[in-house]
């Protein structure tokens, strides 16, 4: 028999134990007895958890243990104890049943298991009351602080806002409680006065607030809008906390990952969601200001809500959700020039800026260096292409229509799609079957890992089939849609193209345009659907946005 290849697993719920490094006492009982059996240990076969809830399957480290587990490279995991590779029954026996499918021995210190029927039934029992024991605690601390919260009791809350000092019962003798903390508490006293009194906007308190040199509470020198708006809604600052404002609901996907945030995040629940009013419960707390300037402050937030929307001196963005950074990928937002014009007036433009630009959205470090561009000469560059491509409606609805009984005649995709779907599903399959064999010593390693490894190279291989089968669907779809706008948009040509207001003008962009690349001075629009060849034959397929033989009216550049 070979050498045993290991890895150890262990994991921590909670960012309190992660602080207290108590994951390092689970490191060194794996480590020993690893040691113990002799088996061989990589140093990157050590797989941890920090902070991540054993309630969801959805961990970093564990889907690098379940990788490397189905490739066949390990051969054995150690884990302090069920609970750890999961707090719930079904999530224990499906991660068991899926190691031992691999050929991988799971290990548990507190209780080795073999293949009994006695050691999977300790198993289960072990996982139903680790399960238990979660939601028993999760239940009993919901109805704990709801029942402190009725009583008045602040320690229901397990904090205070900013303004005020949070004193638990273990050291306000037995008593919890909330007092006033002097800098802050003056902080929230002068911006409740700047904005009921002096009648300042939400960035002018910001302002303020860094000209003063006030730091957060976690101390950072800049303040947000919106953390101030927060500030002046909360009505604890005029006496009355209110307990069971939000709820914890599970999180929602996200279209692309946040900047220097944990993927997959720590929590397995990491939205919150507003509750009925006529739920809340208050409770009384020492008040920072009176009722009279709390409403007043209220009353100017709603002032200065309407007085935003009034003043804008356009309708929108007019390529709002299609202008994206080739550097970095993210996409560009509309913001408004703060500055003044040639002639003393404030100026009636903005800017397309990279979100990847923001240094505060990243840490106060930059991720892109892309150049912003001013909104009126993009937005006149992109409408010139889309007027140029919108020159002969008739003739382009023509060529679609060609186009379209094209590929609809020539391929039956649909079909095709289907078939390469089969055929991955039967690939896969192959793999689980050869995975078990595997694991019951039908077949050696020798003959496993080049059988295994050539189903995967097949099945990259239809896979990319698919996803080129897949744009092409796409682009007939594109093709449809955009047949479907074009009897619209003869209509409106009528009257003509520099006629047509803001919102026909979007209508139109958002029709054709798939989406707009910009790379500093380089700016790339990037129709639905390709035009006709410069040597006037059909074009062959959907266009790449790198190729440079693609039809010159697809590429818009040098914009200042």
């Amino acid at each position: 028999m070979g050498e045993v290849m290991a890895a150890i697993y262990a994991r921590v719920s909670t960012e309190q134990q992660t602080r207290g490094n108590t994951v390092a006492s689970q490191l060194a009982l794996l480590r020993d007895k690893a040691q113990t059996d002799e088996v061989r240990l990589e140093p990157d076969h050590t797989f941890i958890d920090e902070g991540y809830s054993g309630s969801t399957l959805v961990r970093p480290a564990l889907e690098r243990l379940r990788d490397a587990v189905a490739d066949g490279r390990i051969d054995r995991v150690y884990i302090l104890a069920p609970d750890r590779l999961a707090r719930r029954y079904a999530y224990q026996v499906l991660l068991v049943e899926e190691f031992r499918r691999s050929g991988a021995e799971i290990v548990f210190l507190n209780r080795t298991i073999g293949a009994s029927a006695e050691d999977d039934l300790l198993l289960q029992v072990q996982g139903v009351i680790a399960e238990y024991e979660r939601a028993k605690i999760l239940e009993r601390g919901r109805r704990g602080r709801r029942h402190a919260a009725q009583t008045g009791s602040v320690g229901a809350l397990c904090g205070a806002p900013f303004g005020y000092r949070y004193i638990g019962r273990h050291v306000g003798g037995g008593v919890a409680r909330v007092e006033p903390c002097g800098d802050e508490a003056r902080v929230v006293q002068s911006v409740f006065c700047w904005v009921g009194i002096d009648r300042v906007s939400l960035r002018e308190v910001c302002r303020r607030l860094q000209k003063m040199g006030c730091v957060t509470r976690t101390g950072k020198v800049r303040w947000d809008p919106t953390t101030i708006c927060g500030m002046l809604r909360n009505p604890v600052y005029r006496g009355t906390a209110m307990f069971g404002r939000t709820r914890s609901i599970p999180a929602k996907p996200r279209l692309r990952p946040i900047g220097h945030r944990p993927q997959p995040p720590r929590r397995a629940s990491g939205s919150r969601s507003a509750t009925p009013r006529e739920e809340w419960i208050e409770i009384p707390v020492p008040a920072l200001i009176d009722e009279a300037l709390f409403e007043a402050a209220q009353v100017q937030l709603d002032e200065n809500r309407k007085r935003k929307r009034e003043g804008r001196r356009r309708p929108g963005w007019l390529l709002q959700g299609l202008v994206v950074c080739r550097r970095c990928g993210y996409a560009f937002y509309g913001k408004m020039a703060r500055g003044l014009s040639g002639g003393q007036r404030p100026a009636d433009y903005g800017y397309y800026r990279c979100t990847g630009t923001d240094a505060h959205r990243f840490g106060g470090q930059a991720t892109c260096d892309n150049r912003s561009l001013r909104s009126d000469k993009l937005e006149q560059a992109v409408w010139a292409e889309v007027q140029a491509v919108l020159k002969d409606p008739a003739r382009l609805a023509d060529e679609y229509q060609r186009r379209i009984s094209e590929a609809q005649t020539g391929g039956g995709a649909r079909d095709n799609l289907n078939i390469l779907d089969g055929q991955i599903v039967r690939l896969r399959s192959g793999i689980e079957r050869l995975i078990d064999s595997y694991a019951d010593g039908i077949i050696g390693r020798a003959e496993f890992e080049p059988r295994i490894s050539g189903l995967k190279q097949r099945i990259g291989k239809l896979e990319n089939d698919r996803k080129a089968l897949t744009e092409k669907l796409e682009f007939e779809r594109d093709l449809v849609l955009v047949i479907g706008r074009l009897e619209e948009f003869t209509t409106r040509l009528q009257i003509g193209l520099n006629e047509l207001d803001w919102s026909a003008r979007r209508d139109v962009i958002r029709a054709l345009v798939k989406r707009i690349e910009i790379d500093h001075d380089k700016i790339e629009v990037i129709f639905r659907v390709p035009g006709p060849s410069p040597q006037g034959g059909p074009p062959s397929g959907p266009p790449s946005p790198t190729d440079p033989g693609s039809p010159n009216w697809q590429h818009c550049r040098n914009v200042h």
